[in-house]
């Protein structure tokens, strides 16, 4: 991957953080790390868990950053949250899937949490 997406990841990612912050969100953790996948972040919103997949663009509209996750990318995500569950004793707590959608045009940032965005795959 080039320095400027890295760059643009990491810039979004950055915004999403502080979108959910204002939104009440808890961050519990970034960038999760298992043998199964990586989750952008995951992060408590009252009594739910939730497993946030974050997908930044340059120039188009969030509906394409949306549609960037895919039922692969579905099923890898909740493939690393069981095991983030599994591992941290909360298999009984509620847990949910948001997407968060972030363009970039210029110096506009458009930032569009999609709360539900998808169930449990396999």
């Amino acid at each position: 991957m080039t320095k400027e997406r890295l760059d643009l990841g990491s810039r979004g990612e950055d915004l999403a953080l502080q979108k959910i912050k204002r939104l009440g969100y808890k961050c519990l953790e970034k960038n999760y790390r298992c043998s199964l996948g990586e989750i952008d972040l995951i992060a408590r919103d009252g009594d739910s868990l939730v497993f946030i997949e974050i997908k930044t663009r340059r120039g188009s509209t969030t509906g394409i950053a949306k549609e960037a996750v895919n039922r692969r990318k579905m099923r890898q995500i909740s493939k690393a949250a069981l095991s983030y569950m599994k591992a941290n004793s909360c298999c009984d707590t509620k847990a949910r899937f948001d997407v968060i959608a972030v363009n970039i045009t210029g110096d506009r940032e458009e930032i569009e949490v999609i709360k539900d965005a998808f169930e449990l795959a396999y």
